[in-house]
């Protein structure tokens, strides 16, 4: 079977809602990536056939194809084509595997595959949320009512049902939470992201420019210890999740470049990684955040592969619950989980997390000289995607 190859793989820094890259129009932002991942690939802006962008919030100016307009606002000809999907949180992951499924059945040779949220521009739920106080309806249909009556899909609901069916209590979250800063503290010290991230002028939301580059992820919480973490209030009375041991709300962009071994050639580039399997898998949708599990261990099966056979893993920190769910489910190796750091710390960019995630794995693979990495996500309305690299 053809294969496919990734050539460049590039993010932003986290920026605080309000923050560092607050005054970044989401199309400004997305486009520097793909410039980016030009530079590193060395590659003809005429070879690139295609851009797939993750984005979940598409609204406002992220709407009306966030990815072709992308393509305008960068250095890639008109004649490059865009499209945007919403996978929710597994958008710009579900993008990967669009442009890889694309290389692998030799219809293209090079496609960019990318993702973008500027949750200070676009605020979360605006698409639902904004229709429906004027009138125009909620996506729940009367059949998915009758299916589900009296349900509100919910996250929060979904994080809580898991800390009780999992056995988990609010303490364990929070040294989960404090675990993810004291991981993204240390990769930063150390350089371990310098590779991956694109440094940016800093554009505050007021439209003035920042003094320096944006390199430094800004949800670190530097100073976090486990009395600050556990002392932030309660989403809901008699539950466990905090906005601490919960990602935070983040503005960025990340991609990467997917190439055929035509593309290889075409670049004359060495490949980053090669795509050892993909899948998506559909759950329950009422708990919503469990789909990683039993994902992960179907995404196994079909690779035949076992979880000692992982290097590495990204799972995302949507909330605390979810990495820790897993790590019981699995049985994986918990040193080998989010090694530098995740969402807790680093920032959920929705639509972006994907491609974030994939970017963060590949470049930790290369720095610690292993060979395998799994990626997976919950994702809004019970679902998840794996994806397994091999790092070349």
């Amino acid at each position: 079977m053809p294969e496919a190859f990734i050539v460049a793989a590039v993010r932003t820094a986290g920026g605080r809602r309000g923050g560092r890259l607050a005054g970044w129009h989401p199309v400004d932002l997305t486009a520097q990536v793909i410039d980016a991942l030009l530079d590193r690939a060395h590659c003809d802006p005429a070879l690139v056939e295609d851009v797939i962008a993750g984005c979940v919030s598409q609204a406002g100016e992220q709407s009306t194809n966030v990815a072709r307009n992308a393509v305008l606002a960068s250095r890639l000809p008109e004649s490059v084509p865009g499209t945007s999907l919403d996978r929710q949180c597994g958008s710009s992951q579900q993008a990967l595997h669009f442009a890889a499924q694309a290389v692998m059945s030799g219809t293209m040779d090079v496609v960019i595959a990318c993702g973008v949220e500027s949750m200070t521009r676009v605020p979360m739920f605006t698409p639902s949320a904004l229709p429906q106080k004027n009138g125009m309806g909620t996506y729940m249909s009367p059949v998915m009512q009758q299916r589900y009556p009296g349900i509100e899909f919910s996250q929060f609901t979904g994080a809580e049902m898991i800390v009780k069916k999992y056995g988990l209590d609010k303490d364990a979250l929070d040294r989960y939470a404090l675990g993810s800063h004291q991981r993204a503290i240390a990769a930063t010290k150390s350089g371990a992201f310098e590779r991956e991230i694109l440094p940016l002028a800093t554009r505050m939301a007021d439209g003035s420019i920042g003094d320096g580059l944006h390199t430094v992820d800004e949800g670190i919480r530097f100073e976090a210890t486990l009395e600050s973490i556990a002392a932030v209030k309660l989403l809901a009375e008699g539950g466990s999740i905090t906005a601490a041991n919960a990602s935070q709300i983040c503005d960025g962009a990340s991609g990467v470049m997917v190439v055929s071994e035509r593309g290889l050639k075409a670049l004359g580039v060495e490949p980053l990684a090669r795509i050892h399997h993909m899948s998506v898998l559909g759950h329950d949708p009422v708990v919503m955040l469990e789909a990683p599990l039993p994902a992960t261990e179907r995404a196994l099966k079909k690779a035949g592969m076992t979880i000692d056979d992982i290097d590495l893993f990204e799972v995302n920190e949507a909330f605390a619950p979810v990495p820790l769910a897993w790590l019981q489910a699995t049985a994986a190796d918990p040193a080998r989980l989010n090694v530098n750091g995740g969402a807790i710390a680093l920032g959920h960019p929705l639509g972006a997390s994907g491609t974030k995630l994939a970017t963060t794995l590949i470049h930790a693979l290369a720095a610690r000289g292993k060979r395998y990495g799994l990626q997976t996500m919950c994702e809004g309305g019970g679902m998840a995607n794996v994806t397994i690299f091999e790092r070349l």
